[in-house]
């Protein structure tokens, strides 16, 4: 049996429906106190790079000595470059070693009855570390702190994106799967129950300016600590609700204006090497043109779909937002509107088994699409486990098209335990397709996500919290729409006495509105202060035209203590080399880590006090840290479908009771929904038929007095996605009792006030529709730019001269002022 706490109920997933729950209680082992007290994290945010340092402080208040083993998500391509821990009055900083020395040392000091402390990579997840504590003696205190930097990633609206993982969520064994599960002894307890908490504050420089902060917890008011507001400091108000990451999103003035940050080596180490030699990162933003999408009848595209047990959960973890599998399915509604006439497609849904809408990708027409649609409205999360790796082989199967570059779409919320087999298939094939990755809810998997995109030329995107899916999704198709960047080269300009040597590969794949990061070791003669300059141009081909960018920065080098960019540029090359296979990149991957002190699969933190004269005494007793408790539908491979599930409501007010139901979706339905999700509700209803048959008027919602601004946007995405369900394969749309409905207006007016009976009816409902969209939904316009863009080339190959006309009588019915460029007249 299973358990799934959250919020004032816990879920059950049991195979047998007669099961019966009389308490609820912890998930541990045992009732044991637990050592750990708190967790204390400091941040340094520079612009779009995160200096992290995390001190878990420990209490054994057992009356024998103990060993404290927490297991905890880190972003896989963070760089953890130190490990040291304070005990009573010394300060011990731990060394790198290769990890089998290092688990030996540690055990020998457990042996010997001495206090150590280890900090390893768990088994191939680049996301998963645990930190050991051992032979802490009753009654003392030591606190361990690791230290990482990472990449800040750059949201679509400019932001900076800082996320300190919180949800550890379970990795799914795959059946015949013989590698090791890493999650699979954690504790779990009920959200509410964690013995520690956790607390953040976040100091913020940029050189152009903060503008603002958002965060998905509470957070105090931002504090300016210059006049110029190029350094702030802002903190978490309380303790965050622990099934979630804690978020932070950064303005910046100037977030997309280009940059060169040059670091000196570190003192005393020689010059030649990656650490003895200062580094660079280039940070540049490409001025690729902006394609006109939608016109390229070109390209396969598959979607592949995570229909696990766990897409059943709310998108928040708060249970405010609608199902990841309602989410995804909207997301794909806006998908297949917002495809090319012409292209290939399919979509497959994976699980503990899989399957695909068609045996071989089929043409984009209207037939297909409508078919697809009928099939989106009958999914569910009703496919078990979460396998990956079986689907992702039979679409490489599948041969390629002629003339139509794939395009791979994956949508998951799941942690497998053979992300390495599957990031591995995946770069196997990286010659003959992009893939986009998709990390749905709170705690998926950063390696995994991350990786595939990686391994494909891609790109990654997080959707958490109040996040919606559907502006990600359609950015990333957007970018796989467009033409593909080939002949991509660096060249520098350096003085004659020095040279630049890339690290890592460089930049592989371009797409508009992303950043790109270059690391170097610049080797040679010191330049003297205040006259050399450097620079770097990237240049690139797109069709016929050739681009160039350059940057200018100066070569006297920033002295710091951790190395920000060292530490980066060695995860980076790290990455690259952890990828292969061959011994010899092995060798350099244990070279690269030990001399960065970037930890990596094959190296681990050990420490030891040899300050005490004296060894712990007494048997040394395993104290596993706990995690909040997780969603366990996606469960071991003997899970292969959630059949029942079981609500066990915890409350003071109520008695302990079971309600068992067939479905999650009806489980939601025992628990009264949100009323700010009334609109999305209505929604599905409509594009899954049952009000397509309705007159106009009971089709018409008017906002009610005091409507919430959440209600309000829910209302915003219900009225879109109903205009939307109603477009054509080519672009079009009908004009009927339906689409009037959408569009707020009478049947008798959408057809009276045609301007000419010359003009074809579904040439007048476009251009209602293309109206509409940008008087009513322009705050959502990343949603529908793609599909606005195909009906716009198509009503221009209707209208001919009447499109003038068309337009000045559609912003007259629907009282707008929308200008003649939107049809480019």
């Amino acid at each position: 049996m299973r358990l799934h706490w959250k919020e004032g109920a816990c879920f059950c997933i049991s195979p047998d429906p007669r099961v019966e729950m009389t308490q609820c209680g912890l998930l541990t082992g045992s009732n044991k106190p637990v050592p750990l007290r708190s967790v204390s994290v400091t941040v340094l945010i520079r612009g779009f790079v995160a200096d992290v340092g995390c001190e878990l402080l420990y209490r054994n208040e057992e009356p024998g000595p103990v060993e404290a083993v927490f297991v905890f998500p880190v972003d896989a391509e963070a760089a953890i470059y130190a490990f040291q821990a304070r005990l009573g009055g010394a300060c011990i900083e731990a060394q790198l070693h290769e990890k089998i020395q290092a688990q030996e040392l540690y055990g020998d000091a457990l042996a010997g009855g001495q206090s150590s402390f280890l900090l390893q990579q768990e088994g191939t997840a680049g996301d998963v570390f645990s930190c050991s504590l051992g032979n802490l003696p009753p009654g003392e205190e030591a606190a361990l702190t690791l230290r990482y930097v990472c990449e800040l990633p750059l949201e679509p609206d400019g932001a900076a994106r800082y996320m300190l993982p919180a949800v550890l969520r379970p990795r799914y064994t795959p059946h015949g799967w013989e590698g090791e599960d890493v999650t699979q002894g954690v504790p779990r307890v009920p959200q509410g129950e964690l013995p520690y908490t956790l607390s953040l504050s976040a100091t913020l420089q940029s050189p152009h300016g903060i503008d603002r902060v958002l965060s998905n917890c509470s957070l105090t008011p931002l504090s300016y600590t210059a006049g110029n507001r190029t350094t702030a400091q802002v903190s978490l108000a309380e303790t965050p609700p622990w099934g979630q990451d804690v978020e932070l999103l950064v303005y910046y003035v100037e977030p997309h204006k280009p940059s060169a940050v040059l670091e000196a080596g570190l003192p005393g180490v020689e010059p030649g090497s990656l650490m003895g030699d200062p580094a660079v990162m280039v940070t540049l933003l490409p001025s690729l043109p902006e394609a006109v999408p939608g016109q390229s009848p070109s390209g396969e595209f598959i979607f592949l779909l995570d229909r696990s047990g766990s897409m059943q959960c709310p998108m928040d973890s708060l249970g405010h937002l609608p199902q990841r599998i309602n989410s995804a399915k909207e997301t794909l509604v806006l998908l297949l509107k917002s495809l090319p006439l012409g292209c290939y497609f399919n979509i497959y849904g994976f699980g503990s088994r899989f399957e695909s809408f068609y045996p071989q990708s089929v043409a984009y027409t209207q037939k297909t699409m409508a078919k697809s649609l009928q099939r989106v409205q009958q999914l569910q999360a009703d496919l078990g486990g979460t396998e990956i790796l079986a689907p992702l082989q039979a679409i490489y199967r599948s041969p390629c098209r002629d003339g139509h570059p794939r395009q791979l779409f994956v949508f998951t919320d799941g942690e497998v335990g053979n992300t390495q087999d599957v990031i591995a298939e995946v770069q196997h094939h990286q010659g003959t397709h992009r893939c986009f990755s998709f990390g749905i809810g709170e705690g998926a998997s950063t390696d995994l996500i991350k990786g595939i995109a990686r391994a494909a030329g891609g790109s990654a995107e997080f959707i958490t919290g109040q996040d919606r899916m559907q502006p990600k999704v359609l950015q990333s198709l957007k970018r796989a729409l467009q033409p593909s960047v080939t002949g991509i080269s660096l060249c520098w300009d350096l003085p004659p006495e020095m040279e630049a040597a890339l690290l890592g590969q460089g930049p592989e794949v371009i797409f508009f509105g992303q950043r790109c990061l270059i690391y170097a070791q610049l080797r040679g003669q010191p330049q003297p202060p205040d006259t050399a300059m450097g620079g770097v141009t990237l240049q690139y081909r797109i069709q016929d035209q050739t681009y160039k960018e350059t940057l200018q920065f100066p070569l006297q080098p920033q002295d710091g203590d951790s190395l920000p960019v060292h530490r980066l540029a060695a995860k980076s090359l790290l990455l690259e080399l952890e990828g292969a296979r061959s011994e010899e990149d092995r060798r350099q991957a244990l070279e690269t880590s030990l001399s960065s002190g970037v930890i990596c699969s094959l190296t681990a933190y050990v420490g030891v006090d040899t300050e005490r004269m004296q060894p712990v005494q007494g048997p040394l007793v395993r104290r596993d840290i706990p995690l909040a408790g997780f969603d366990l539908m996606a469960g071991h491979s003997q899970y292969s479908a959630p059949h029942t599930f079981a609500v066990v409501t915890c409350s003071s007010h109520f008695s302990t009771r079971m309600v068992a139901v067939e479905h999650t979706n009806h489980l939601y339905k025992q628990l009264p929904p949100p009323k700010c999700l009334s609109w999305l509700y209505r929604l599905s209803e409509f594009i899954w038929g049952s009000s397509r048959n309705e007159g106009s008027e009971s089709c018409k919602h008017s906002t009610p007095p005091g409507t919430a601004p959440q209600e309000e946007r829910a209302r915003e995405e219900y009225l879109l996605l109903r205009l939307v369900s109603l477009q054509n394969a080519d672009g079009s749309w009908d004009l009927d009792s339906q689409l009037a409905a959408a569009l707020g207006v009478s049947k008798t007016d959408a057809r009276g006030r045609m301007p000419s009976k010359d003009v074809p009816p579904s040439v007048w409902a476009t251009v209602l529709a293309v109206v509409w969209l940008h008087s009513r939904a322009a705050g959502q316009r990343d949603e529908w730019e793609l599909l606005e863009a195909k009906a716009v080339g198509w009503v221009r190959g209707q209208a001919g001269p009447r499109l003038s006309e068309c337009l000045e009588a559609a912003n007259t019915l629907l009282g707008c002022t929308i200008g003649p460029a939107v049809f480019r007249l």
